[in-house]
């Protein structure tokens, strides 16, 4: 059953990462959009508040794809040299008592950050195009969820490698087959 639940939870957030890696696309024609217009005609009012919202976005909902791929910052000082069961330990003890609290504290605390600003429509108030920003607001709970749920299954992962249990994961599949890259 946990190897089941790992694979599938680590499948949602490389699907939520590799989606999300295609804002780049849209995020890279509006700013190139906006150095010409502002160079051979009028500069936008909305290049910007787009560019930041796809940009945010993009950001946020990767943050679950790269805790899978273990490219968040970690301080290897004393962790590089501890034995597999002993990272594993240690690895539990902080996803449990640091890592799920603080983002279900930081997931309660954005939805009421994005459930108000969609009772109200609001609309930004920095841009003369004053775009609506609810939906962006949304992304935020929706990154943290996506998070909350790769740190469930780091957490499985930690506890079934604290017990010296082999680790399943999509990554370590992807990389014997052969099918995935590692820049």
């Amino acid at each position: 059953m946990v190897p089941w639940l790992i694979k599938n939870i680590e499948r949602v957030s490389k699907w939520s990462g590799l989606s999300a890696s295609w804002l780049v696309v849209p995020l890279v024609v509006v700013v190139v959009y906006e150095v010409i217009a502002r160079k051979f005609f009028t500069p936008t009012t909305w290049a910007f508040d787009l560019a930041y919202i796809l940009y945010g976005t993009h950001f946020m909902i990767l943050a679950a794809y790269c805790l899978l791929k273990g490219k968040h910052v970690r301080t290897d000082i004393f962790y590089g040299s501890w034995s597999p069961r002993t990272q594993g330990l240690v690895d539990s003890i902080l996803y449990i008592l640091l890592f799920l609290p603080g983002m279900c504290f930081f997931f309660w605390l954005s939805w009421d950050f994005f459930y108000e600003s969609l009772l109200v429509w609001e609309r930004s108030t920095f841009s003369p195009w004053r775009p609506i920003i609810w939906p962006f607001k949304l992304v935020i709970p929706v990154a943290v969820a996506l998070l909350i749920l790769q740190g469930i299954a780091e957490l499985l992962k930690s506890i079934r490698r604290a017990r010296g249990k082999e680790v399943p994961s999509i990554i370590t599949e992807e990389v014997s087959e052969g099918v995935f890259y590692e820049s």
